[in-house]
Formats: structure tokens, sequence, C-alpha cells
């Protein structure tokens, strides 16, 4: 399948390899859409565990299958989804496929390419590492069709993160990066210690009013 442009304002690419069945998600207006993962590769020979979306009307069911590599572009979408034991409401992300193609390599391409234009709808958190590295995390909005939006956790490093931590609701910034799973422990109230994953863009470049263009080196 050709690759298309998927939107200008919320643009993402992936290769890598089906780790998961595809499994039935929900419907929409009699349309089914299902959910797998893809594992991609990152400079650092290690891998980003990634959430996938894709209509059952661009499908060929039977290619998708752990072990398969694909390309695709897409989408970075967002829902809230209620825990019950937690009793609230957890943003949760995932990469929504416009199309893809299966294939070996990535033929000289990134195999993780966001770019985003939205809005600070939060204001940045900026911390320091024990190890004295820099980091802001931002909350962007991103606006789609139908006068809905997606909310998309990034993480700026270095100058990035200086630069990011002064940003104000409401700001319109673009980013550059790409998509990430960070596994991280939670410790509850009854003391248990559990691991989950996050998802959020890495930001390797940051543009505000399209004035300022600031880089750094993104984690890899």
């Amino acid at each position: 399948m050709q690759i298309d442009n998927p939107g200008a304002n919320n643009r993402t690419s992936l290769f890598g390899e089906i780790t998961t069945e595809a499994e039935f998600s929900h419907d929409v207006h009699g349309e089914g859409f299902y959910s797998f993962n893809l594992m991609v590769p990152r400079l650092s020979d290690t891998y980003d565990t990634l959430p996938i979306t894709i209509s059952e009307r661009i499908m060929d069911k039977a290619k998708f299958i752990p072990g398969n590599h694909m390309y695709l572009s897409g989408q970075i979408r967002s829902y809230n989804n209620y825990i019950e034991e937690e009793r609230r409401n957890r943003l949760v992300l995932t990469v929504f496929a416009k199309d893809y193609e299966f294939r070996d390599d990535t033929l000289g391409e990134s195999p993780n390419d966001v770019f985003l234009d939205g809005y600070i709808c939060k204001p940045p958190i900026y911390r320091t590492t024990p190890f004295g590295r820099e980091i802001a995390d931002l909350l962007l909005a991103v606006n789609r069709s139908y006068n809905k939006s997606d909310y998309i956790p990034c993480i700026t490093w270095g100058r990035n993160a200086r630069f990011g931590a002064k940003l104000v609701v409401g700001d319109n910034i673009k980013i550059w990066g790409r998509m990430q799973s960070r596994i991280y422990q939670k410790k509850q109230d009854d003391g248990e210690v559990l691991e989950k994953t996050a998802f959020e863009v890495s930001v390797s470049k940051l543009e505000h009013n399209n004035q300022s263009n600031f880089e750094a080196n993104s984690q890899q």
C-alpha cells in the first residue's frame, strides 16, 4: 500500500515487528477496529512496544500476525479509560493507523517519526534527575476533525526542557520526535508495587510561534 499523509498537525510513521495478535477493540457506527502491539527499534539497540489501532476496512487480517514486519503511517490518538480500582480516568494513547505496508526493513526511513502541532493545555512540569539531567513534561492538545482534540504527553530534555518550562497554557508549539514506551513502578495504597507502562512523545526539536527553534539530543 502507498503511504499517505494522514494530517497536517498530527503525523506519525513507524516501522517495526508485530508482537501480538490483532484483537477486536471496539465498533463505531458499524466499523470494527482492531488493536495490536508493534515493537519499534531505537538507535540504542533497545525497543519501544507501542499500541496500534486499525480499521478492519483496511486490514489484510491474514498478515497481521506476530513476527511480520510493517511500516505504517497515522496519527497519535488519546482517550480516557476509567480504571475501576483507581476510581479515576486514565489517559490512554494509541497510534491510529491510516495506511501501511508489510516489508522487512526501513528502506532508509526513520523507524519512529512524530510531528505534532498543538497547544499547551497544562502548566509544564520541570525537574532534574538524580544525575542532573533536565526534563520538562508537556501536555499538548492537538485538534482533529469534528471539534475533537487529542491530549498527548511529551517529554523534553536539556535546553528544550529549559525552554519548555517557560511555556504557558495556550501557547502554540510544534514538536518533532518519536513515540516511546516507558516502564515505571507505582506503589498502591496497600503497599503493593505494580509495574506499568507509560507512552509519550520524546521531543528532539521544538518550535514556538514559528520564531524560535530549539534542538536537543533525544533519548535513544
